[in-house]
């Protein structure tokens, strides 16, 4: 028997690059660097990041510090209770269409039809409460299953047949705006019951200031736990955790902007009905996406159609899935719209909405091109979004500038989508 064959693998001397060979031995997780330096931990973890491109929300909430701080300085009336509140309700409409296409951006595609399909939903939600008499709560469910079926036959067209998502869902933004048009008949508006379901969507407040302090302090606390529990079974696995002195801290502003947030709605009317409720969607389609096999599929297919395949998804389930909820949410999106306006008219899903609704989840930090997102991307895009349109509104800015300024904050984030997305790709992780 030679002496080649005598060598176990384990007394084997290694060959190559003997160098490399020790870093990789020796090699330590940058995210444990924080247990073991502290704030130099942290600081040499940003600067990790910021190299390989992994920005996450960072543009969006300096951007979001700067539009406070400049539309403070040329009115004070920006960051007062009022406007706040004013802002925050405001948003959802919107807010609620961008959850349904962070889904379809996650994909790799996109979605035109949102705003039509909002449009849509609203006139059926009136037509069944108003002049057919059914129970609003009836109504509203049918409106919201109408939305996620007209989805799912968008999705079947792309995922089934093939056709193209922009072009299968552009004819979808013409069909079902006529759709609404022949729905809403010759008047072209229905009232709806300011006092009824619909109605209270946007305009009932919890009065009592226990209710925005008590949801502020249910954040914090579940945020705690779930972060305290998180971090024990990850080393329970024996992968990297967070320390407790970054749970706490991140814990300890949560708290700050929670209460800060409670403080001012109790300064005007009270806590938001429809700010709870885009809340707990938020926190709902957050735990789907990346809690769950579901979302873990979404995000593959983002990531590579053939690879996902290849392991067992079922692509076509998951594509025509993501266009239902998109459909579903451009539908609750609508229902707020018109809770806004106490009707449902023409001019629903028209005008910038549907721009809105994309630039919102863009903005706020969801790739177009596929594979990276959150849900909460369409909050923090949407802040950005009705913040400059109110700051604007106080200063009596003309429309055409307000559409320029919006486009302006687009296209920069976009330019930083593709910047960070080649950033990624030369540091090896894209």
């Amino acid at each position: 028997m030679s002496s080649l064959d005598k060598t176990s693998p384990a007394d084997a001397t290694p060959v190559g690059n003997p160098e490399a060979a020790a870093a990789a031995v020796t090699a330590v997780d940058p995210r444990l660097l924080v247990r073991e330096q502290g704030f130099a931990g942290y600081l040499g973890e940003f600067k990790r990041k910021i190299r390989a491109g992994e920005l996450g929300s960072i543009p969006v909430i300096i951007g979001l510090i700067v539009i406070c701080v400049v539309f403070q300085s040329m009115n004070s009336a920006f960051l007062s209770a009022q406007n706040i509140s004013d802002i925050t309700v405001t948003m959802v409409g919107t807010g609620m269409i961008s959850v349904g296409i962070v889904f379809v951006l996650l994909l790799g595609e996109i979605d035109l039809s949102v705003g039509s399909v909002s449009g849509a939903a609203s006139a059926i939600a009136a037509v069944l409460a108003v002049n057919q008499g059914w129970p609003e709560w009836a109504a509203v469910l049918f409106a919201i299953g109408a939305g996620a079926l007209i989805g799912a036959a968008h999705g079947f067209f792309f995922a089934v047949l093939g056709a193209p998502a922009f072009a299968v869902t552009l004819a979808g933004l013409l069909f079902w705006l006529g759709f609404m048009l022949q729905t809403l008949g010759e008047n072209g508006t229905i009232n709806l019951d300011s006092d009824g379901l619909i109605g209270n969507l946007t305009t009932y407040f919890f009065t009592d200031v226990a209710a925005a302090y008590g949801l502020a302090a249910v954040v914090t606390g579940v945020f705690l736990v779930t972060s305290f529990l998180g971090n024990r079974r990850r080393e329970a696995a024996g992968v990297p955790s967070r320390p407790m002195s970054d749970t706490l801290l991140r814990t300890v502003v949560l708290g700050v902007v929670s209460f800060a947030a409670a403080f001012m709605y109790n300064q005007y009317k009270g806590l938001p009905l429809a700010t709870v409720i885009f809340l707990v969607f938020l926190v709902a389609t957050d735990f789907v996406l990346r809690r769950t096999s579901y979302g873990r599929k979404v995000f593959a297919l983002g990531g590579s159609v053939e690879a996902s395949r290849r392991a067992g998804i079922n692509v076509t389930a998951v594509r025509i899935s993501v266009f239902a909820i998109s459909g579903g949410f451009a539908a609750i999106g609508g229902l707020f719209l018109a809770s806004k306006i106490a009707s449902a008219n023409q001019s629903a899903g028209a005008g910038d909405l549907l721009m809105n609704a994309i630039a919102a989840a863009v903005i706020g930090g969801t790739s177009l091109f596929g594979g990276r997102g959150r849900t909460w991307n369409a909050l923090l895009g949407v802040l950005v979004i009705v913040s400059i349109q109110y700051g604007l509104q106080l200063e009596s800015i003309a429309e055409p500038v307000k559409y320029m300024i919006t486009a302006g904050v687009l296209l920069t984030t976009v330019v930083i989508d593709s910047v960070t997305r080649r950033t990624q790709k030369t540091a090896g992780r894209a």
